[in-house]
């Protein structure tokens, strides 16, 4: 056994801005700086794990002090005893300091007295600070003249994954830069590279779902693949990765997801009890049904975000999610997307996460299978005329125009498409009294003008002069609007719908 291996992600580390892979605008910016003589005195790289934060700060010590020029070059040989030594963190002038393990004033007080010696074997003394957001306050502040004013020779270059725990007067004092995430298909020309190097065979579906667990970090991609090939001994396919990552095959979440969609409870179980005697994660397949559910939204007809060329689907996976999408709606997939979001911290909360799992499927079939919100009010708006009529049979003796009651009023105004009036009177009138020809009532905002239209409206419609009597006070009874949402509130189905969601209410009512 070679106990004097190096793991990928060390082995295949950038050593110059060449070989910098998925942060093209630093590198311009930087080697540009470097060839017009624009060396900034202090930077600072911020970005996510892995996207090449600490390697682009001791490439920038290389370009600063490399031998084999006469001044700082954009690109440093690597070769000299300057870059070799600064490649293997031993350069007596380029220092490495771990924020983390050196938070304290009295470490930043050691820093800056050195800084006032001039470089040994340099042209520039380098201090790389990592993860400069765990230094405390008494810290920064002692960092902050010195900062803004070093020494000619002193180059400070700090490095942090939470940018937004640096006080602002030290990024005022610094060029900073965002390192992004490496994108999808950078990492997998990148990987496929390392295994030609490593002389290992790296399918493409395997290299695929290695480039999407990375999530844009070098770093934890090359560490999956150094686990991949320790694993299965040099031959990395899709099924040796999604053991590793205790993922379950994708074609395995379309059906399962479809099956779900259905309505067929007891078939969703079964399909997740084989899943998990298989050894899949639980929580790594929510997290896939979320993907899924991610996906189909955008393929949705009603959003029409694209075909999903770019998703991590075959084109049978998005046949069928298109087939899928063509019966539910995008409320449906709305629903179960929130569902989910919820059960993510459930599941990692829960001490039987199997048992959180099928609980989480009764849900979502249930919920899938639910009416929006719109059905339902449309099913109660279709209904309440019929629970409305009168059995009494004096009311089939009145005439076709005769009003009488406050619901025919509105009713009456919405068959002549009278959307205006009808608005005002839903939303702002309190109807005290109501017989046909006479009508007490109470205008919230008093409109003037409403009582004139109204009267000219109602003798048109019924055919007898009406005496319009105006309140002055209220009359204590709710308005149309105000009606039909306390019988919705009411609505045993309503009610339910409502209370998937905490804190859900209704707003507003359609007319």
């Amino acid at each position: 056994m070679d106990n004097n291996y190096t793991v990928l992600a060390r082995k295949y580390r950038s050593q110059d801005f060449n070989s910098l892979i998925g942060q093209d605008v630093l590198v311009k910016t930087l080697t540009t700086a470097i060839n017009t003589g624009r060396i900034a005195h202090a930077y600072i790289f911020t970005g996510i794990r892995g996207t090449g934060k600490t390697s682009t700060a001791r490439i920038l010590a290389k370009a600063l002090n490399c031998l084999s020029s006469d001044g700082p070059t954009a690109t440093p040989c690597g070769v000299c005893e300057n870059c070799r030594a600064i490649a293997a963190g031993q350069h007596i002038d380029v220092m490495e300091i771990d924020a983390a393990s050196h938070t304290g004033v009295d470490n930043i007080r050691d820093i800056l007295d050195a800084a006032q010696y001039r470089p040994t074997n340099g042209r520039y003394k380098v201090y790389i600070i990592d993860e400069v957001h765990m230094l405390s306050t008494a810290a920064f502040n002692a960092l902050l003249k010195t900062l803004e004013e070093p020494p000619a020779h002193v180059i400070f270059i700090l490095a942090t994954t939470e940018i937004r725990k640096v006080p602002v007067t030290i990024l005022s004092r610094c060029q900073r830069f965002d390192l992004v995430r490496v994108p999808i298909d950078t990492l997998k020309k990148h990987f496929a590279w390392i295994a030609t190097q490593e002389k290992i065979e790296l399918t493409d579906a395997a290299n695929e779902m290695l480039a999407r667990a990375a999530d844009g970090s070098v770093r934890d991609g090359l560490s999956l693949l150094d686990q991949a090939i320790a694993q299965t001994g040099g031959h990395v396919d899709e099924q040796a990765v999604m053991d590793m990552l205790k993922r379950a095959d994708r074609n395995l979440v379309v059906d399962f997801m479809d099956t779900l969609l259905s309505g067929d409870t007891a078939r969703a179980l079964e399909m997740a009890d084989s899943i998990y005697t298989n050894g899949a994660d639980l929580v790594m397949l929510l997290n896939d049904m979320m993907e899924w559910t991610h996906w189909a939204t955008r393929m949705h007809p009603s959003v029409n975000a694209g075909d999903g060329l770019s998703s991590p689907y075959t084109a049978d996976q998005r046949e069928k999610t298109k087939k899928i999408n063509s019966r539910i709606s995008l409320n449906t997939l709305s629903r179960i997307w929130q569902v989910m979001v919820a059960a993510v911290s459930e599941m990692q909360m829960s001490g039987n996460q199997k048992q959180c799992f099928d609980m989480l499927i009764v849900r979502l079939v249930h919920i899938a299978d639910m009416p929006s919100v719109t059905e339902i009010l449309k099913q109660n708006s279709a209904a309440q005329p019929v629970q409305q009529k009168s059995p009494e049979p004096v009311a089939a003796t009145k005439p076709a125009n005769t009003i009488n009651t406050a619901d025919e009023l509105g009713r009456a105004m919405q068959a002549d498409k009278e959307i205006l009036l009808y608005t005002y009177f839903s939303e702002n009138v309190e109807v005290c009294e109501i017989q046909n020809g006479k009508l007490n009532y109470f205008d919230r905002k008093g409109d003037k003008d409403f009582a004139n239209k109204l009267s000219t409206w109602l003798e048109k419609h019924t055919g007898i002069h009406w005496d319009l009597i105006h309140s002055a006070t209220s009359c204590n009874v709710p308005t149309a609007v105000e009606h039909q949402k306390q019988e919705l509130e009411a609505d045993p189905m309503m009610a339910s719908a409502m209370g998937l969601f905490e804190g859900a209410e209704i707003v507003e009512v359609s007319k």
